[in-house]
């Protein structure tokens, strides 16, 4: 599969997750229901993935992690906020960038339809 096909299958992932589910509760209650949605489908899921800073050369663990990883190729950014902005846009492409992805999505499980809390985010070429 590559990261189209990945992404469509992981929306609508969400779409059953958010509407099972509804707004209102903490990222971490949508990323734990997302990693057990996406690994029930058969694809390949990892959760809280360490994603380290190279800086001159040199790997620094600064703590970041990406909240989903599909497929070892779509990054999936998760939030429960009142409206997605443009650093979480930023740290999605971030993440993008530091790990060489292509695709990100960057969820917003805080709306009252979840396809208006979807941003795809590319990186590169697809």
């Amino acid at each position: 599969m590559n990261e189209n096909e990945i992404a469509n299958k992981v929306i609508g992932i969400g779409i059953e997750v958010h509407k099972s589910l509804g707004p209102g509760l903490l990222e971490s209650a949508y990323q734990e229901c997302m990693y057990y949605k996406i690994g029930e489908s058969g694809l390949l899921v990892e959760k809280q993935k360490p994603m380290p800073l190279i800086y001159e050369e040199v790997q620094l663990d600064c703590g970041y992690r990406l909240d989903l990883l599909v497929e070892r190729k779509l990054v999936i950014e998760i939030k429960s906020v009142e409206a997605l902005n443009d650093i979480h846009l930023a740290q999605t492409l971030t993440y993008l960038k530091l790990g060489n992805f292509n695709l990100g999505l960057l969820i917003n499980f805080n709306t009252l339809y979840l396809k208006n809390g979807i941003k795809r985010v590319i990186n590169g070429s697809i």
